[in-house]
């Protein structure tokens, strides 16, 4: 599913994402430990950072392609954005109030993907098929 359908899917749906649904969402995936990145609660997958939760603890860092950036911003300014500080990094800032939980675990699992490393991909895939 591109970005584009997956925002306008999530449109049609309501619902939000609290920190306790964001952890919930990180710690479902094989090999993600949880740790802290300024001070704030924060994801890693052997030792990459995936995403943190902000200073206002409304908002959470997330690594993602500049071009899905670009889209996701475009499409919803209100729940996706960036601040000066992140413009030169593959990272989008997402508001959690505004994000709907499956749409926050589809961008959590690409961020995830890029870094976890084949093992834990045939792991995830593996309890996937067997759901």
């Amino acid at each position: 599913m591109t970005a584009r359908r997956a925002i306008t899917r999530m449109r049609k749906t309501s619902g939000a994402t609290d920190i306790a649904t964001l952890r919930e969402i990180a710690l479902s995936f094989p090999g993600v430990k949880q740790g802290t990145s300024y001070g704030t609660m924060a994801w890693r997958v052997r030792k990459s950072f995936i995403a943190r939760v902000k200073e206002d603890g409304e908002s959470i860092a997330i690594r993602m392609d500049f071009g899905e950036r670009e889209i996701l911003m475009e499409g919803e300014p209100g729940t996706f954005f960036i601040t000066d500080h992140y413009r030169n990094y593959p990272m989008v800032l997402v508001r959690l109030d505004k994000v709907h939980p499956d749409e926050l675990k589809r961008i959590f699992s690409n961020a995830w993907r890029k870094h976890a490393g084949k093992r834990l991909i045939e792991q995830l895939d593996r309890g996937r098929a067997k759901s």
